[in-house]
């Protein structure tokens, strides 16, 4: 087991609300002091520019900066020139979408995704498939919600160019069979964007051994900045590829009628880049890396188990994800709107989260209007456990006494 007394005094909002059970993690994890550090020590210390300045101070934040680049590249087993800088997972998804997608596509063409997607993973294609008149095919879910092998090889087809599909499902917390799924989609010749932004947190994710084409995550969900993503791609994909922004530090020649650009990742990264963002985000995979991914997969996991068990025993209370792999618990008490429920919880200083999720579409397949996530992460105690339980318990007793 890990030592979370000691790594919950790295947290100050934990420190500054002892009393608080933070259950919300799937939507963005807390901030560790060495994080923060990093971001004011950029501002503090440097707050220039990078990559054009000829003076000490920029070359010090170049170095940062790329040196960020670098780690975050070896985290993911990717090359330098394959790790793009962006707003966040959701940016770095409808850039695949924007480039490559509406460079690729055309009628007659079939892309594949499944009704597990967040909104950020499924909407640049049915945007992009409304533009190229390209079919967009959803993988048929089993009985429990999940994506199958045999599923997926019921749509693929020879038309298939592109899937994009998600890691680790943000409502569900199941874990995607991808290795195979991208094995397939390859033998088609179809390209596979992954979203990651639920798996790098939680496990290790090697792009080389995954063989993805393109695979996104947000910092904030791994402990760092708000407002920094990655884009990973194949560097012969990244190189074809149009930017989709245009302005300061991605162009290499501008002409009154033309113009020519840097080569990836520098053509998508238009402007003043994210970089205390950037800089935050290496300092929390360092962090994360210390603690070690397969320890807090293990720790996600108990703690889920044990608050899974508990809430089996509690009337009226519908589960929907009871054999998930990861620390997601969604469900529902009968009767009762998930506003109104986690309103209960907020009484109580539980923090989690009800509504769709920004995956309306698994929401609709479950056939209600919501659900309440409970999302766990290593930073959180059996304590946790404990208070979200007699919440539920308090919660189904009020609304069931009206």
């Amino acid at each position: 087991m890990l030592n979370v007394e000691k790594l919950r005094g790295d947290f100050p909002v934990l420190k500054d609300n002892p009393q608080l059970s933070y259950l919300d993690s799937a939507a963005s994890a807390l901030k560790p002091n060495c994080v923060i550090e990093a971001v004011n020590d950029y501002y503090a210390k440097l707050g220039v520019n990078v990559h054009r300045g000829v003076y000490k101070l920029s070359y010090l934040a170049t170095d940062a900066y790329e040196e960020a680049r670098n780690k975050i590249a070896n985290f993911i087993n990717a090359d330098f020139d394959e790790i793009v800088f962006t707003r966040g997972a959701s940016a770095s998804l409808n850039l695949v979408a924007l480039s490559y997608g509406l460079t690729n596509l055309k009628e007659g063409d079939e892309v594949i995704t499944t009704e597990l997607e967040h909104h950020s993973s499924c909407m640049p294609w049915i945007n992009v498939c409304a533009k190229t008149k390209a079919k967009l095919i959803y993988v048929p879910l089993n009985e429990e919600g999940r994506i199958t092998i045999e599923n997926f090889k019921s749509v693929l087809t020879k038309n298939t160019k592109l899937v994009a599909i998600t890691y680790v499902s943000n409502v569900m917390g199941y874990i995607t069979p991808i290795e195979e799924i991208i094995k397939l989609a390859h033998s088609v010749g179809a390209v596979v964007s992954v979203d990651a932004a639920q798996a790098v947190p939680h496990m290790k994710v090697d792009v080389k051994k995954l063989d993805c084409d393109f695979l996104a995550f947000s910092g904030h969900k791994i402990c760092g900045p708000t407002g920094i993503g990655v884009l990973y791609g194949k560097a012969k994909l990244l190189a074809d590829m149009p930017p989709i922004e245009f302005g300061g530090d991605m162009a290499d020649d501008v002409n009154l009628h033309e113009m020519t650009f840097k080569d990836a990742p520098y053509r998508f990264e238009t402007g003043t880049p994210i970089i205390a963002g950037a800089i935050g985000l290496a300092k929390a995979i360092e962090y994360v890396e210390a603690i070690g991914l397969d320890e807090i997969a293990k720790y996600e996991y108990f703690l889920k188990e044990k608050a899974l068990a508990e809430l089996k025993k509690i009337p009226n209370v519908v589960i929907y994800n009871a054999t998930a792999e990861t620390g997601i618990i969604t469900f529902n008490i009968k009767n009762v709107h998930p506003h109104d429920a986690a309103s209960v919880f907020d009484n109580n200083d539980v923090c989690l989260r009800a509504g769709h999720h920004c995956a309306q579409l698994i929401i609709k397949w479950l056939k209600t209007v919501g659900t309440v996530r409970a999302s766990f992460y290593f930073y959180n105690t059996v304590e946790d456990v404990e208070k979200f339980v007699k919440s539920v318990k308090e919660a189904q007793e009020f609304f069931s006494s009206l």
